[in-house]
């Protein structure tokens, strides 16, 4: 028999901001998928048409290891143990995040979080769990996470939730799960299907830069 104990320690995250050609600008945010890092969504979300006008920052995930044997580093944004305290970790790290970048740029009121894989769930939590005004969300290849309830994602306005036909990571049977979700909450759902299997292809890009267009009007 043991006690588990789980005390609260400080830690440094990381991530990368590709500025707006003028400012103030609208703001993508972007979290990556499982054993990525921040350059790995940055380059996602700078394939998008028209994402020049926008402030981008791309977050990696607070919990790093090495990539098989080439040892490069990546990043979890979670595991299932203490995930409720993870959670909470989680959405401190992207306040602050925000909070940094006001400090340092000028900024719109149109804030859109795009998820990729197990960063989508982030996107998720971070536009319904967080005291921010969410303009839409982008969710590629991943599930509306479980705590996200009816009334938490109510406060998205729109939501493209996007899968490969292809897709062995993210089943279909869950992806309509989660248009009903969002349906019955109220969001503005654009469910769209791409010619790929697990992954961000220019067809993904595509149907985000239309629905970045649309965010800023």
């Amino acid at each position: 028999m043991f006690d588990t104990y789980t005390p609260a320690v400080s830690t440094h995250g990381r991530y990368l901001i590709e500025p707006p050609g003028a400012e103030p600008a609208p703001v993508l945010v972007g979290f990556h998928g499982y054993a990525e890092d921040a350059e790995a969504q940055l380059e996602r979300l700078r394939a998008i048409r028209g994402v020049e006008s926008w402030l981008v920052v791309s977050i990696q995930g607070l919990h790093r290891f090495y990539r098989g044997r080439d040892q490069a580093v990546v990043a979890s944004w979670m595991t299932r143990q203490d995930r409720d305290l993870l959670i909470a970790d989680n959405l401190a790290y992207v306040t602050a995040v925000l909070e940094e970048v006001r400090q340092h740029h000028k900024l719109t009121d149109v804030l859109v979080f795009a998820g990729f894989s197990q960063g989508v769930a982030m996107a998720f939590r971070a536009a319904c769990l967080l005291h921010e005004r969410c303009t839409a969300v982008i969710a590629v290849g991943g599930d509306v996470p479980p705590e996200c309830d009816r009334g938490a994602l109510a406060r998205i306005p729109v939501a493209l939730v996007g899968r490969g036909v292809r897709d062995d990571v993210y089943p279909e049977e869950q992806w309509k799960n989660d248009q009903s979700r969002l349906l019955a909450a109220g969001v503005d759902v654009r469910a769209m299907t791409f010619g790929c299997g697990h992954e961000w292809t220019g067809e993904v890009s595509e149907a985000a830069s239309t629905l970045l267009t649309r965010a800023q009007t």
